[in-house]
């Protein structure tokens, strides 16, 4: 061998030795370590996005050590790649890795990490690919690339593993298994370097709060967010539109935002972003009547900029090599890019009162959007922009109201880590209710938040179940671009959709409370039954061994729930679809109500349930306090004050936090909002006496009288 040639092979094996022993961890913030491998790229999901730690709100969150053995996490740089392991133990099992759709957990996953549409399957390819996970154990692991990653989640046994399993001759060996546990994550960076975070816990719960708020906490949307949203059929005008906020105001049906379709655009895919003067002569005029009637108007669009975009010929050299739908794809990840794209929505829409976008086809279908072959004239490559673009669009969207000092609230195709602050929901075409329910539960793992729109249904029956369960979601909102469905059209069931749209308005302070904590404390306001205290579900029997003295990899493959989830504080909601009568409800330890009438239901065991059609079982935990308002028609405006009845389940001692601000600014910013605290508790004679506290002098105020209801008799 060549002397020279020798002497390369030595120093690239020093260099891989020294990146394998050589890791040192920095807690760069409370609770988060962060470790850099090889040299890791200038373009990532942090810098995409933009996200800044809110240090103080993870001050706040018990102190944790580094939760795993530092000497069992191992790197390798090779060939322009990054190797990374990180030990597994039997007991664990494995949440995130992005919004799954089929799965919660995720460990013995083999995984690609990418932008996607939602193709059915759960194999990495989806709307938010997050490279976060969280062990049941009580930690978190995010790998801070801009890449399509590779993810072997316990699924690989290495030779010189120290807990490696026992080979076992199948022949014989009724317990043999194809899949064998492994003690270790690994994961194939196709890069020659990473950012590596470790999220402390010691639950999973903060192990996920931490991992919010490094990303800035949640979206605080404004309250007309939270209400109802009706999105109309593709090509309605102005006065069909306006024909329709009409009668769902005779009806009695609340709405606070419509969305307009593609038909808005005089030319859409690739779009001109531009008013279609046929369909809307007065846009602006349009908009303010709707504004005046407290209806806001939410704008379809996609990214690509069509030939007849005012500013095509401009965005030209700031755009990519390839073309979506023969349209133009603005590099935004330059300046000059975004001033104009972004300064045609300021200046054509947002100035005129639009309320907020729905952007669409940032996500996939590789037969349309760009291929990896493509270049952008800032050098990010087209994987980066893949995984990344609609951060990007999110981001300068959002900044454009930030400016305003208007809250906005939308829906987009395609996110990533970073993305938690920003004040969009995903949803997707796949329309699968079993699955999007499983998506909700997801959501909480990857900082996002997701709707379980409606759209059409074959019956009257999938419809009310639908609904029932868009209602207890981030987003209510039917999306009747195709179908052009009201929550009128069955007539069979239009009451009890009638009676969920006002329970909605009713919850409106806690679903406000509940996103509130989500953006000051990190707690996902939808989430998943793993991350709920005194949770334990059923074990799955493995290779016919469920005694986990014996076997402790059963605990790690115990039955999935994911059909029920936690929304807020205190509801376990356990929708039913169509067909199903009956239904089994996993209740965590302690003693859950009925919402709807206060009945005691049970304590730490499994429930059977009919609740009939006009129904959605939703429980609630022992001293809880819901507030509510009255059925109102539209979200309260900022500074109207609103009578509350608070609502009081069980027979503990109840404490709750209510959150208060103008609804509509980002003023809470600047300090601009309180938290009243209620108690519900017995005085000297037994009897329960509820109280608030006192408004906050100098601060937001917008609860009028209250009153108290104990529903437990």
């Amino acid at each position: 061998m060549h002397k020279r040639s020798f002497l390369l092979i030595v120093l690239l094996v020093v260099k891989i030795t020294i990146h394998a022993q050589d890791l040192k961890w920095t807690e760069t913030a409370p609770g988060v370590w962060k470790a850099v491998v090889g040299v890791p790229e200038k373009y990532d999901l942090l810098k995409a996005s933009g996200a800044t730690p809110d240090r103080n709100a993870l001050s706040a969150i018990t102190k944790a050590g580094f939760p795993l053995a530092q000497n069992e996490i191992s790197v390798r740089v090779v060939d322009g790649k990054t190797f990374l392991r990180f030990p597994l133990k039997k007991e664990e099992q494995l949440y995130g890795f992005g919004l799954n759709f089929q799965t919660v957990h995720q460990r013995g996953k083999i995984l690609q990490l990418h932008v996607d549409h939602y193709g059915g399957k759960d194999n990495g390819r989806t709307h938010d690919p997050t490279p976060f996970y969280v062990s049941s154990t009580g930690y978190g692991v995010f790998i801070n690339s801009a890449r399509y990653l590779q993810v072997y989640a316990g699924t690989a046994v290495r030779v010189d593993s120290k807990n490696a399993p026992v080979a076992k001759d199948r022949n014989t060996d009724k317990s043999w298994s194809a899949r064998p546990y492994s003690d270790a994550v690994e994961i194939l960076v196709p890069a020659a370097g990473v950012e590596i975070y470790v999220f402390g816990g010691p639950t999973p719960l903060d192990a996920v709060r931490r991992f919010n708020l490094f990303n800035g906490g949640g979206c605080l949307p404004p309250r007309w967010g939270l209400g109802f949203t009706q999105r109309v059929k593709t090509l309605y005008t102005a006065e069909e539109v306006k024909k329709e906020v009409t009668a769902f105001r005779e009806k009695g049906f609340p709405l606070d935002f419509i969305g307009l379709e593609p038909g808005w655009q005089s030319k859409s895919y690739p779009c001109t972003f531009s008013w279609d003067s046929s369909r809307y002569p007065n846009p602006a005029g349009f908009v303010q009547e709707l504004l005046k009637e407290n209806i806001r108007v939410n704008l379809w669009t996609n990214p690509y900029v069509s030939p007849n975009a005012p500013f095509y010929k401009a965005i030209v050299p700031y755009s990519g090599s390839h073309t979506v739908w023969n349209g133009l794809v603005p590099d935004f990840t330059m300046p000059e890019a975004r001033k104009l794209f972004f300064d045609q929505l300021k200046n054509n829409q947002v100035s005129m009162g639009v309320s907020g976008y729905k952007i669409d086809e940032v996500d996939g279908y590789d037969y349309y959007l760009w291929p990896d072959v493509a270049s952008f004239p800032s050098g990010a490559t087209a994987e980066q922009m893949r995984q990344t673009f609609g951060l990007l669009v999110q981001r300068y969207s959002a900044e454009l109201y930030h400016q305003q000092n208007k809250r906005t609230f939308g829906l987009v195709r395609g996110s990533n880590a970073g993305g938690v602050s920003f004040p969009y929901v995903i949803y997707n075409d796949y329309y699968n209710h079993e699955d999007f329910i499983t998506a909700l539960i997801n959501s909480g793992f990857a900082g996002v938040l997701w709707t379980p729109e409606v759209r059409a249904s074959k019956t009257s029956e999938e419809w009310l179940r639908r609904f029932q369960t868009v209602i207890f979601s981030p987003m209510a909102m039917i999306n009747a671009w195709a179908s052009g469905t009201k929550p009128w059209s069955y007539d069979d069931v239009a009451e009890p959709v009638k009676q969920l749209a006002l329970l909605r308005m009713q919850m409106m302070p806690y679903w406000y409370t509940a996103f509130a904590r989500y953006h000051f404390e990190g707690i996902p306001p939808f989430r998943a039954m793993n991350l709920e205290e005194g949770f334990i579900p059923e074990a799955k029997k493995e290779n016919g061994n469920a005694n986990l003295e014996e076997n402790p990899y059963a605990e790690a493959v115990s039955k999935e729930i994911k059909d029920q989830y936690m929304a807020g504080d205190y509801l376990l909601v356990a929708p039913l679809f169509a067909g199903q009568t009956t239904r089994k409800v996993v209740l965590p330890k302690g003693k859950w109500f009925d919402f709807y009438t206060g009945a005691f239901v049970g304590d730490g065991e499994v429930i059977t349930v009919t609740p009939g059609l006009d129904k959605i079982p939703v429980y609630v935990k022992d001293g809880a306090i819901i507030p509510m308002m009255k059925p109102v028609l539209h979200a309260p405006l900022p500074g109207e004050k609103v009578d509350l009845t608070i609502r009081y389940y069980g027979e503990k001692p109840g404490k709750y936090k209510l959150y208060d601000d103008d609804g509509e600014t980002y003023n809470y910013e600047k300090g601009d909002y309180s938290w009243r605290e209620i108690k519900v508790e017995k005085d000297g004679t037994g009897k329960l006496k509820g109280t608030i506290a006192e408004p906050v002098k100098g601060k937001p105020n917008t609860v009028g009288t209250v009153t108290f209801e104990f529903m437990t008799k």
